[in-house]
């Protein structure tokens, strides 16, 4: 695991903090861990057992901490597992195969079939977004339908602000909390508390992924005749949001595009917006 972290020091340290985190856990859940042929998946699995299915694949230098604020109101109807993507800093393996391939959507097979789980809606922000459109392109019959904040590969992505951030990084938390802002956008300051400090120690500790991410064609967008609801932020500083909404209503004509205008990457809590989307499905 250490491999995606600045030193085995700081593996332990986030591993520590993130499982402190989830014994506050705000409803009832079962820690699972799932085979996989990427390695063991971690899943926090809430909500009752035979409801419908939905599965929260979270951002890059995240895990499933970030659900805290959203799952007990989604849990209420809903079969909810939080999935901690690999090479992330959670609980999963530090696999990170070639997001060109195939091989997350394999991972994301192994997961479901591992849960017992044949359909699924889903909702990712950012990385997880574009592992949900990945997933959803090529698994057409077990992605029920998608709810995506910011998500990757669809808008331009931008790197003029990462790398403006960077030389703030080596200013101690201070700077990394101004980085962070940069990057993020206003949502940023409200992340306080334990979860803020613990986006801090990510931040010191972690290794992100380099590289652009790929980005869906045309054609592949096409395919997505199920339901889809995309937020986005109109101040982005990674992802061109326009660029975003523009592809979205031109290839995916039926999909419910909202962009806030003020809102940067992090998004301000759209628990109420996503528990009605998924709603419609079983009204």
């Amino acid at each position: 695991m250490s491999g995606i972290y600045s030193s085995p020091e700081g593996a332990r340290a986030v591993e520590h903090r993130y499982r402190e985190l989830l014994g506050r856990w705000p409803v009832p859940s079962e820690h699972v861990r799932v085979p996989t042929g990427q390695g063991e998946t971690f899943v926090l699995v809430s909500g009752p057992q035979g409801a419908p299915a939905v599965v929260l694949l979270h951002g890059s230098g995240a895990n499933s901490a970030m659900w805290m604020g959203d799952v007990a109101a989604w849990a209420r109807r809903f079969r909810v597992y939080a999935v901690d993507v690999i090479g992330e800093p959670g609980l999963s393996a530090p696999s990170r195969p070639s997001l060109g391939s195939d091989a997350y959507a394999g991972w994301l097979d192994d997961v479901l079939d591992g849960l017992g789980v044949q359909r699924a809606a889903m909702v990712g922000v950012s990385l997880g977004g574009w592992l949900a459109v990945d997933y959803a392109t090529r698994r057409t019959r077990r992605a029920e339908r998608l709810a995506l904040l910011c998500p990757s590969g669809i808008g331009r992505q931008r790197w003029l602000p990462l790398l403006g951030a960077l030389p703030l990084m080596a200013l101690g938390d201070r700077g990394r909390r101004r980085a962070m802002r940069r990057i993020l956008g206003p949502a940023a300051d409200d992340v306080g508390g334990d979860l803020g400090a613990f986006a801090l120690l990510i931040n010191k500790s972690f290794r992100p992924r380099r590289g652009t991410m790929p980005v869906f064609g045309d054609e592949a967008l096409r395919g997505l005749a199920i339901p889809v609801l995309a937020i986005v932020g109109g101040r982005d500083a990674l992802l061109d949001s326009r660029d975003t909404c523009h592809r979205l209503e031109r290839h995916v004509p039926h999909a419910d595009v909202r962009l806030l205008p003020d809102a940067g990457h992090l998004l301000p809590a759209c628990t109420r917006e996503i528990m009605g989307f998924l709603e419609t499905a079983h009204a």
